[in-house]
């Protein structure tokens, strides 16, 4: 019975040795490069990072038709092109940056916010370390990125992640818009959750197929990119917990001034391909 109790402890510690062996600690994109790993932990703010298998078609697949010679004959058999598809990879956070994470970066960074953050409003909807950051704009989003050695997301990888390996689907999950509350803190579908005014801790949902946790709902999420030519305001995505289930679709578009701060936006990062 003695040795068999040693043998379970050891097969115990093995096993948690081996879960622990699959996460990699990465400290800059560098890094990041001939890792298979699905998920790392980011040195710099602690953040887990899954992996995101990007890709993206290149050219549409075509038939050129056959070629045939001024007496009917075959010249060319008719020729089917495929689509090129550029396979690529990055990391993306698995949680909305915390409070907790953005506070480490403002006393480690010597970053200044434009105008002071009013800690007093991020606490009324994000009252601990471990709620999604809020009242920070593009700028503020941008320099925690380099901070760590991240990057916002393009809006392309953006939705192309939050789709977590679902095709042409409304949501995150798929397309049944009554298991929102199980994946989002949002606004609708029968108020299923305790956090009807205010963010909820990061992870408190199902993630989706990826592995990412509030890719829908919680906060509104700033991508790199300007939302138009014109070069007004800047991308964001996912939704929040204030908004309808309608706003929280994979596809849909929103926009701020990138200086613009509000109690519904954050952010999350992402490294690699670009």
């Amino acid at each position: 019975m003695r040795k068999f109790c040693w043998m379970l402890l050891v097969l115990l510690a093995f096993s948690v040795y081996a879960e622990d062996e699959k996460v990699v600690v990465v400290g800059s994109a560098k890094e990041l490069k001939g890792i298979a790993a699905k998920k790392v932990i980011w040195k710099k703010d602690g953040a887990k990072m899954v992996r995101v298998p990007y890709e993206v078609v290149i050219t549409p697949a075509k038939n050129e038709p056959a070629v045939y010679d001024e007496f009917g004959d075959l010249v060319k058999a008719e020729t089917i092109i495929p689509e090129e598809i550029k396979s690529s990879l990055f990391y993306m956070d698995a949680y909305e940056v915390t409070v907790g994470q953005f506070k480490k970066f403002l006393k480690s960074s010597g970053y200044k916010p434009d105008d002071a953050i009013n800690w007093n409003d991020v606490y009324e909807y994000s009252p601990t370390e471990k709620h999604p950051m809020i009242y920070v704009n593009w700028h503020d989003a941008t320099a925690y990125s380099k901070w760590t050695g991240k990057r916002l997301p393009t809006e392309e990888e953006w939705e192309f992640a939050a789709r977590g390996g679902l095709k042409n689907k409304e949501y995150p999950w798929g397309d049944n818009e009554s298991l929102a509350r199980d994946y989002a803190n949002c606004d609708g579908t029968g108020g299923k959750d305790k956090w009807d005014q205010s963010t909820a801790p990061v992870g408190s949902f199902k993630p989706n197929g990826y592995g990412l946790y509030d890719i829908a709902g919680n906060v509104w999420e700033w991508c790199q990119d300007w939302s138009d030519r014109n070069k007004y305001g800047r991308v964001l995505r996912g939704g929040s917990w204030l908004n309808p289930t309608d706003l929280l679709r994979v596809a849909y578009r929103y926009y701020s001034l990138p200086n613009a701060r509000a109690y519904d936006s954050g952010f999350r990062c992402v490294s690699g391909s670009n």
